[in-house]
């Protein structure tokens, strides 16, 4: 009887369970279609079309959504202008890892100033700045091979008078890969600088956290 009652009470864990999980995913399926349908509705109102492909706005959203859901993936944004359609083009991903770097760069630092900032030398402090700028750099470097593009988007503008266009573009890294490529930035960066290798285990500690690349 013990026995019967014991599977009763598991079966009814698993069910209890299962109706969160589904309930979970309805909700996460209900705030995906709202946030695809507001951004159609933005892309749309502010005269956005896709660029470099022959799929349909509608479509290549829905397949960057469907990818921003795999566990692990961050999307990268970026932006630019040109009078050249194809220069405007080649210009995003550019900025994309730049973007990138730059805030990988001003991560470490917040992080380093915030943990080490009081046992760390004026003359420390001086040098991890060429540090940074080293890093920044390498990082720059090492994540464009890791870049996967996503979809891009122009539009009509005017450029000093000129008539030209507005670029934008998404990719996305798998996190993964990111930290491998930020981890390879730090060992280029650390051979020119002495205060990151005296401090390398905590530095490579930082480095390995992941983030968020803001808009």
């Amino acid at each position: 009887m013990k026995k019967v009652i014991l599977a009763v009470v598991a079966i009814m864990i698993c069910a209890v369970s299962f109706d969160a999980t589904s309930q979970n995913n309805k909700a996460l399926e209900k705030a995906l279609k709202k946030e695809y349908k507001n951004k159609m509705k933005e892309y749309t109102k502010e005269g956005w079309l896709v660029f470099g492909t022959s799929r349909t706005l509608d479509v290549v959203l829905l397949k960057h959504y469907e990818a921003m859901n795999n566990e692990g993936v961050r999307e990268i944004f970026a932006t630019t202008t040109s009078t050249n359609q194809n220069i405007g083009s080649d210009k995003l991903e550019m900025n994309a890892s730049v973007r990138y770097a730059q805030q990988a760069s001003k991560r470490i630092k917040g992080r380093i100033v915030e943990d080490m900032g009081s046992n760390i030398s004026p003359e420390e402090a001086e040098e991890f700045e060429h540090f940074y700028e080293a890093y920044e750099a390498s990082v720059d470097k090492e994540i464009r091979g890791e870049l996967k593009h996503s979809y891009s988007l122009y539009r009509k503008t005017t450029i000093a008078g000129k008539p030209g266009y507005e670029f934008r573009a998404y990719y996305l890294v798998d996190e993964e890969a990111a930290t491998k490529a930020r981890i390879r930035a730090f060992e280029n960066a650390a051979r020119e600088s002495e205060v990151a290798q005296k401090y390398a285990e905590k530095v490579s500690d930082f480095i390995k956290e992941g983030f968020t690349v803001q808009e």
